[in-house]
């Protein structure tokens, strides 16, 4: 019997990470195991005897779960950050650990609410936990919000524009909740009315929301119609990450992406062009590198967004201070002016370190990225009517990036980024789906320029326009509807997930209470 224990447990220790692996985009995926992937670990969850249980089983289960999904970490820590695969190895391990409290939490939690008399509460509170804990993991000590599981659905416009509401963590609570509901119904102990009363809120919910997206989607097909356009150029340079650096190709780099957007603008005009971020491999202030773009915007009277490294220097009778950034750059014919956004959300331990001064150790892991300095979200880069919202690298994966653009009156979102760090791992696939969200969550068209890719466009409802293929030259033209309307995300719907958070910390310590109580009245051992 023990051996038999010990089987189940790890075979549910393995197959739901197996299942969330397979149904997340990647180089492949099958996203209606979404549906089931989450059952093998809530059904341990309930047969476990104590919360303790619970907590490493959640632990474990998240740590391989983020194994699977962060694998990719170990090359770019060993190619990039110049670690040996014994210090890059652990270094993963490290971090997928800690991501993998947040299902232990949760497990815990979980092993409270399923034993509730009650059918409803495990179904809207253990959903409401999930997207608290993820909702916690997106801002705490910097926030890491990767590949939640309402990600999975980003190929499915028709299903995603209930997001416009309440974000990607709507879809994470639907998934979630759907994976409850397909065990409490399996659950003989409970009476027949109370799993119908569970799958009966669960499928209105669902109704609900493919209603809503149903409705939403011709409604925003419709202001796509009628709104302003403009024709924009995506420019992917595809340079080697070990390249772009060296003295000696920085010139051909520019030159590389002056012929490249040359090329694109003989096939037609566009408004602006857009090249990925850090195409310019230099400090544009006062550098010569600099003379072939502005003799291409100058010519071609066409204004470019660059990625560009940028240096600020503050003097005083006694110091001086240097200090750097991760930025965009956008030139404008019309204005003979260079402005910029410097990226307000920097990259921990790739772009600074944390608590630097009580971690020295770790700061060589930033060497070849720079020590960067983190700005705000001012003011728009505008082009005529284009008025843009930059977010620079991995700032797609924050909704709340792309909120605060259309708050400060952005009617386009552009995505500059450079995932050559990845290689040709399943990380370029994640990222490019993660972006597809802030394009719905905000009803703005989203450009997107990768140095290697994946670069593209992606319309207000979700919907791919276009989209090149990984470690090519690729160069486009698109037209794309710039629209002002504000969503309810964007308004307050972005509170839902922290009102799950609240919600299920209510809902957990009421039956955790409850059931001390019967505990208490059978005469059981707490």
């Amino acid at each position: 019997m023990r051996d038999r224990s010990i089987m189940i447990g790890m075979g549910a220790l393995l197959a739901t990470p197996v299942l969330v692996w397979l149904a997340l985009p990647g180089r492949f995926s099958f996203p209606l195991l979404l549906a089931v992937c989450l059952v093998p670990f809530l059904h341990r969850i309930q047969t476990l005897g104590s919360v303790w249980k619970a907590w490493r089983c959640g632990l474990a289960v998240g740590a391989v779960m983020h194994v699977l999904q962060l694998y990719w970490i170990v090359s770019v820590l060993r190619q990039y950050g110049g670690l040996e695969w014994y210090l890059a190895t652990p270094a993963m391990l490290l971090l997928c650990v800690y991501m993998g409290l947040y299902p232990a939490v949760f497990a815990a939690g979980f092993h409270y609410l399923v034993r509730s008399p009650q059918a409803i509460v495990p179904v809207l509170g253990g959903s409401a936990l999930w997207v608290g804990l993820d909702w916690l993991r997106s801002w705490l000590f910097g926030g890491f919000p990767w590949m939640d599981v309402g990600y999975g659905l980003w190929s499915y416009p028709w299903l995603l524009q209930g997001v416009d509401l309440v974000g990607h963590y709507g879809l994470t609570f639907i998934i979630v909740m759907l994976n409850i509901v397909l065990l409490t119904s399996l659950q003989r102990t409970r009476p027949v009315m109370q799993r119908v009363i569970g799958a009966s809120v669960c499928v209105v919910i669902i109704g609900s929301w493919l209603s809503y997206s149903a409705v939403r989607g011709q409604q925003v097909d419709d202001l796509i119609v009628s709104a302003d356009k403009a024709a924009l150029g995506i420019v992917q340079g595809n340079v080697e990450q070990t390249r772009k650096w060296s003295p000696e190709e920085r010139l051909r780099t520019v030159k590389d992406y002056v012929r490249l957007s040359d090329d694109l603008l003989e096939s037609g005009p566009a408004s602006l062009v857009v090249w990925p971020e850090t195409a310019l491999p230099f400090y544009p202030r006062r550098d010569e590198l600099l003379q072939p773009l502005i003799d291409m915007v100058w010519e071609k009277h066409v204004s470019v967004l660059s990625g560009a490294p940028w240096y600020e220097v503050e003097e005083d009778r006694t110091k001086r201070l240097v200090r750097y950034y991760n930025g965009a750059m956008l030139m404008d014919p019309s204005t003979s002016f260079v402005v910029g956004y410097y990226k307000s959300h920097l990259v921990p331990f790739g772009e600074y370190v944390p608590l630097k001064k009580y971690l020295p150790f770790i700061a060589p892991l930033v060497e070849a990225a720079g020590d960067f300095t983190a700005g705000r979200i001012d003011r728009t880069l505008d082009a005529g009517v284009i008025r843009s919202g930059v977010l620079i690298c991995y700032e797609s994966i924050f909704g709340e990036i792309g909120r605060a653009w259309v708050k400060a009156g952005a009617n386009l979102l552009i995505n500059l980024t450079n995932d050559a760090w990845y290689g040709k791992s399943s990380a370029p696939h994640q990222s490019w789906a993660m972006t597809v969200y802030r394009a719905v969550e905000t009803r703005r068209s989203l450009l997107r320029s990768a140095n290697t890719g994946i670069s593209g466009y992606i319309d207000p409802t979700g919907a791919i326009g276009i989209e090149s293929e990984l470690f090519e030259q690729w160069a486009a033209t698109v037209t794309v509807p710039l629209l002002d309307v504000q969503t309810i995300f964007v308004g307050g719907g972005y509170l839902f997930a922290p009102l799950n958070g609240m919600l299920a910390l209510l809902l957990v310590f009421v039956t955790a209470a409850g059931t001390g109580r019967r505990r208490d009245n059978l005469g059981e051992p707490k």
